[in-house]
């Protein structure tokens, strides 16, 4: 690994232990962490619907909400797998049992 990519990487994880993230996760971070992909299709679900129901729906809003869904899904899957790396990363340097 490069040492400019060695910097980024202790960075991110020391800005990630400032922002409290050594410790234990929660109900909810677990679940997320273990289903990334159906929290994203959720997500993406959700929000798609919600646009639709939404009244005066134009025609460009068939097109804008799979695409908006779609965009929020993968950033919520995208943080999802943040969630499960920062997970492994405890079990790692044990300060979780993961349970």
């Amino acid at each position: 690994m490069s040492e400019t990519r060695q910097r980024l990487v202790r960075a991110f994880w020391a800005v990630d232990r400032l922002l409290g993230g050594e410790r234990p996760p929660t109900r909810t971070q677990k679940f997320a962490a273990r289903h990334p992909v159906v929290l994203s299709l959720l997500t993406g679900a959700v929000w798609a619907t919600y646009f639709l129901l939404l009244p005066d729906v134009q025609p460009s809003d068939y097109v804008i909400a799979p695409t908006g869904g779609f965009l929020l899904g993968g950033i919520f899957g995208l943080t999802a797998l943040y969630e499960r790396h920062r997970q492994r990363r405890l079990r790692r340097l044990g300060l979780w049992d993961g349970s």
